[in-house]
């Protein structure tokens, strides 16, 4: 828009602080008076039944003011972010049975964090050892260690298509695979961390809660229901929050037990976890796909069959149900696929209880049909991008109602691979390629592409508060959360472009339930489509309103006023004029303050696309691969500010190549974790990853006021399997059609040993037979029941 200041690179608001070190987070606020420091003491076994036999002499170290198990704490079980299973309760501390290594037994109240330390190692624990289960598909097998009697073979979860006619039938050509999507820890730099305040006779609130969380009124609503108050009398503040990546969805269980504690001992106390906690206690991903796709002799795709386990982890974590609600509806892709066959099940397993992780079941539903359709590329004969480009939906058939049930609102889905092809010169790389392999050299180039869409903007609506003070200063608030996104910026650029002020004039607040009276917080890439079209709809009331006013004070019709550079005047009199302050002023002198409230629903979510292509080389004799180049082109519809989306896909693309390469979290037959350090767990530092080239392409969607789709996870989304196809592509010509992530030395250079003595494994089995007994999806069996 011409003159707008939408659309350009405006510097982020919120980071002259943080770079100064002015920024409170959680474990800074240790000024509260009175405030004493908690310790977990956890268990060191993935599943047993125990005692606490002995914590007098943890009574009595210095310092400790108290040492509480569940038998003190009148707490009931977890209240679960997403509930899968009933049957599978969690006790804020466990009770009389653990179910995975790091499960809290106790916790420790001193008066300062080392003396709580010191005193969790004097606390006696007895363990009688349980059967472990730690693989997901071992553990939906007949025999396997039950994790709750209620729950035969550990089926958190499931669901699958009705019963129909063979998606497979009459296809020319049908390929398998079986791959792993691996458990990451979610490892953002800030962990858990809560400073909880209960309330004295004469405070408006019963119990304050300075939380680290991506949804403050969702913790609200949890810790108020877990404790029987009311909801207005509970108050939970976010502070400064140093990511979360959907690993700070609502409340945690440690949450609860420290609220519940400072509520026995009336005093402050507060609790955030090491490095090592963080990473037993934020866990994602984690599926096993089993994949069939069938083709035409054209390479049209015909039928999709599909078989997905997700790990639950422990207690049902809600991640391990991805498996058949985001994976599933985001399985057909970019791709008008013929038919869909699929089933997911979620499996409990020994170990940490899996949530969400940038992308929640999208990037895992990117990931398997991305490499599908490479070994189908392969199977056919066809350059991977020619398959894809025969396959997309396309651009006139928008809205598209997908097999999954989701109607994408528009995309032009060759648009950004154009793009991308264009900036990575794609034909020369394929040159260079054939070049490199005619000569034998030992650095192979691998060519990955990826095309995808994710959804985005879904789960209700959102809040939006504008108020003009009498200076002239505004307030913008929303229901979101921001943990580094930047909504402080991109929030006030909507203000100011629509009330013609400065930025400086403009200040912004969140996250705390005292401020903004209701919101539904940040995640799945909802804060500006939602949040923004909220401040929009605020806006523009407070706009409306102070037109009306503007047009008493300068005794005109409100048609005729205009407003230019932060002043109302009267359309052809712009010499006379009024500016923020003096509409303000009058609307409280009649007793109203200038401010608008607005709650912005949408009618449907937005889905997001883009075009990914990573360029890599295999080193044949050691099998290291190097990251060379990676061009993202992301489509998010329209760009308030391109300096805020770049950041976004930076740090996307550095989860997404590191999970393609380097991140596993892994745990051994016994259940003990074994990457729980940075020393064993494969976070990558900059001088691993390569430059990034990101563009976008603009397809604004219809469904907001801003025309913004999310941009969060698209990303990650694209970013690892345009890598995991580029590090296969390097070694295809040897036969190599498929290997495990992540691709580590190890892995690739044993792929290149069985390519060249002959040996490579075959790419699929049989998935179990525990999907044939799960329920029919729900929409399907109204289908069902109608015919």
């Amino acid at each position: 828009m011409a003159g707008s200041l939408l659309g350009n690179a405006v510097r982020r608001v919120e980071d002259p602080d943080l770079v100064r070190g002015r920024g409170d987070y959680v474990a800074d606020l240790r000024h509260v008076p009175g405030v004493l420091h908690a310790q977990f003491v956890r268990t060191p076994v993935a599943h047993a039944t125990f005692r606490v036999a002995d914590i007098e002499a943890a009574r009595g170290a210095p310092g400790v003011v108290a040492v509480l198990t569940a038998a003190d704490l009148d707490l009931g079980a977890v209240i679960p972010f997403v509930p899968v299973n009933a049957s599978c309760p969690r006790m804020p501390l466990a009770a009389d049975r653990v179910r995975f290594v790091g499960e809290p037994v106790a916790i420790v109240i001193a008066e300062t964090k080392a003396q709580a330390v010191d005193a969790a190692e004097l606390v006696d624990v007895d363990y009688d050892t349980l059967p472990v289960v730690v693989d997901m598909e071992a553990a939906l097998a007949e025999g396997a260690p039950l994790q709750f009697d209620a729950v035969p073979r550990n089926i958190a979860g499931g669901e699958r298509s009705a019963p129909g006619p063979d998606v497979l039938a009459g296809a020319a050509h049908v390929v398998r695979l079986r791959m792993h999507n691996a458990r990451l820890a979610v490892a953002p730099l800030e962990g858990n961390a809560v400073l909880a305040v209960p309330g004295r006779a004469d405070d408006d609130h019963d119990l304050t809660a300075y939380l680290a969380t991506q949804m403050p009124h969702g913790a609200r609503a949890t810790i108020a229901k877990t404790f029987g108050l009311d909801t207005d009398r509970v108050r939970v503040v976010a502070p400064h929050v140093g990511g979360a990546f959907g690993g700070k969805a609502g409340s945690s269980a440690e949450h609860i037990v420290v609220l519940a504690a400072a509520r026995a001992l009336g005093r402050p106390v507060m609790w955030a976890e090491t490095r090592s906690e963080a990473m037993l206690s934020m866990q994602g991903r984690g599926q096993l796909d089993y994949l069939e796709l069938g083709l035409s002799a054209e390479g049209r795709f015909l039928g999709l069959r599909a078989r997905i386990i997700g790990d639950c982890g422990a207690y049902a974590g809600f991640g391990g149900a991805f498996a058949y609600s985001t994976t599933y509806i985001m399985a057909p892709g970019v791709y008008d696929i013929g038919a869909l066959d699929y089933a997911g099940v979620a499996a409990l397993t020994n170990t940490a209880p899996v949530g969400a992780f940038r992308g929640a079941g999208r990037p895992e539903a990117a990931a398997m049909l991305e490499r599908i359709v490479d070994v189908a590329a392969d199977e056919l004969g066809l350059d991977p991008v020619e398959i894809r480009r025969r396959n997309f939906i396309r651009p006139d058939a928008f809205p598209f109602r997908t097999l999954a049930g989701m109607t994408y609102d528009n995309g032009d889905y060759d648009l950004p691979l154009r793009e991308a092809l264009r900036i990575a010169d794609y034909d020369g790389l394929r040159r260079e390629q054939a070049r490199r392999r005619l000569s034998g050299d030992v650095r192979m180039l691998g060519i990955g592409v990826s095309c995808y869409a994710e959804i985005t903007g879904g789960g209700g609506g959102e809040l939006g508060v504008v108020e003009v003070a009498d200076d002239g200063t505004v307030t913008v608030r929303a229901g979101t959360s921001s943990h580094g996104q930047g909504h402080a910026t991109s929030f006030s650029m909507i203000v100011a472009d629509r009330f013609g002020i400065p930025m400086e004039q403009i200040r912004f607040e969140q996250s705390d339930t005292a401020l903004v009276p209701r919101g539904s917080g940040t995640g799945g890439s909802r804060s500006l489509q939602l949040g923004g079209s909220a401040v929009v709809g605020a806006a523009d009331d407070v706009l409306a309103r102070a037109r009306l006013l503007a047009a008493t004070l300068l005794e005109a019709s409100p048609a005729d006023i205009e407003l230019a550079d932060g002043r109302f005047s009267v359309a052809g009199v712009p010499d006379v004029s009024v500016g923020w302050s003096e509409v303000a002023t009058r609307a409280s002198a009649d007793g109203e303050p200038l401010r608008a409230d607005h709650d912005f629903v949408p009618a449907d979510a937005t889905f997001p696309f883009g075009a990914h292509v990573s360029v890599v080389e295999v080193d044949t004799e050691t099998g290291l691969v190097a990251p060379v180049s990676h061009v993202a082109v992301d489509d998010c519809g329209r760009v308030l500010n391109p300096l805020l989306v770049a950041g976004q896909q930076h740090g996307g693309l550095a989860q997404g190549i590191s999970q393609a390469l380097w991140e596993e979290f892994c745990y051994d037959v016994d259940g003990n974790p074994v990457t729980a350090t940075f020393a064993d767990y494969g976070i990558p530092s900059a001088t691993e990853l390569p430059s990034f080239t990101t563009a976008n392409t603009e397809t604004p969607t219809h469904l907001n006021p801003l025309g913004a789709k999310g941009i969060g996870e698209s990303a990650t989304v694209g970013s690892t399997p345009a890598v995991h196809n580029a590090v296969v592509d390097a070694l295809r010509h040897l036969g190599v059609r498929h290997i495990d992530m992540p691709l580590t030395p190890q892995r690739v250079l044993a792929a290149y040993d069985q390519a060249v003595a002959g040996t490579l494994p075959d790419l699929w089995h049989q998935p179990p037979a525990v999907f044939d007994d799960l329920p029919i999806r729900s929409a399907d069996a109204e289908e069902v029941t109608s015919i």
